[in-house]
């Protein structure tokens, strides 16, 4: 990769990310309705965070020129379709090393919360009521990880002193792991019926969409809980509202399928149910981390290296 010149678009001011190279013009655009600058000139693209699909995509096909798409999301899916409008060589990088932290802890957070009935006496402060009794521990459980990536590993890293009965990794393919064994997706069946905990940490593709569906919520066993952090759309939302509303299971949500969440939808009210907002990667680790990314990946571009953390390459 040649050394470049030209724009690169930043949803930060370009003063407060330490160490960028000055061979670039720099422009801040964080979404806003009128766009910093003719976006032909930009040769690198860093989206905007927590942005819609529509807004995200709507400079790339005005980029001529475009050379990397740096996400600051650890999934890709929501650029996905905006691919079209690309030349053919442009680099589409994830944010792999500033979410880990943050949805890992929001992760440890729900599985905790909800076994020791967080919930329940939350609304029980709220009406003044003492809500005494035993409450399941984390301790002595089985928990399955599945999309053992790098924040299903960062999940199970704060799991370790939690002294679980055992931990268990799935991903894409089978391997060997620094805390042991990956299984691959199509052990699933097999795994599902011995977790109490099952953590969803995969990215949306087409193999993993609906892939918490009716049949694998069948598999888990009585009492267990979902807990996602991953995609919506990576749970069949009706098959889980079903179990739900059966009592048999529990979860907890960071993210969910339609999102947001619209008012009226019966998942809100769904029994052992826990929803958050989808903000397992809004905290304040994020910013610091994405700025630090964001200089390491200009400076390699700026001198002609590879960028890191790319995930496709526009053919």
């Amino acid at each position: 990769m040649t050394a470049p010149t030209g724009d690169v678009w930043l949803p930060f001011p370009p003063a407060e990310i330490d160490g960028l190279p000055d061979s670039f013009r720099y422009r801040q655009w964080d979404g806003e309705d009128t766009f910093p600058a003719d976006p032909a000139a930009c040769v690198f693209y860093v989206t905007p965070y927590m942005k819609s699909q529509e807004v995200t995509l709507r400079p790339l096909a005005a980029m001529p020129a475009l050379r990397v798409v740096q996400t600051l999301t650890a999934g890709i899916d929501h650029v996905l379709p905006g691919l079209a409008d690309l030349r053919p060589g442009v680099r589409l990088c994830n944010a792999r090393g500033v979410h880990e932290a943050s949805t890992a802890e929001l992760a440890l957070t729900l599985v905790l919360a909800s076994l020791r009935g967080i919930p329940g006496m939350v609304r029980g402060q709220d009406r003044e009521e003492w809500r005494g009794g035993f409450y399941d521990a984390l301790a002595d459980k089985s928990v399955l990880i599945v999309g053992y990536g790098a924040i299903g590993a960062a999940v199970e890293d704060r799991l370790l002193p939690f002294e679980c009965a055992r931990i268990t990794r799935v991903a894409r393919s089978a391997r060997t792991a620094p805390h042991g064994p990956v299984h691959a997706l199509a052990a699933l069946p097999g795994l599902l019926p011995d977790a109490d905990v099952v953590v969803l940490t995969t990215p949306l593709t087409e193999d993993t969409r609906h892939l918490a569906d009716a049949a694998f919520l069948r598999r888990m066993k009585d009492g267990a809980l979902l807990v996602n952090v991953s995609r919506g759309p990576v749970v069949h939302t009706g098959a889980l509202l079903a179990e739900l509303e059966s009592g048999r299971l529990r979860a907890a949500l960071d993210v969910t399928d339609p999102e947001p969440l619209p008012a009226g939808h019966p998942l809100w009210h769904a029994p052992n149910v826990l929803i958050t907002p989808h903000v397992g990667g809004s905290s304040s680790a994020f910013e610091p981390r994405a700025k630090r990314l964001v200089a390491r990946q200009l400076t390699r571009f700026a001198a002609g290296e590879e960028v890191r953390n790319t995930v496709l390459i526009k053919d």
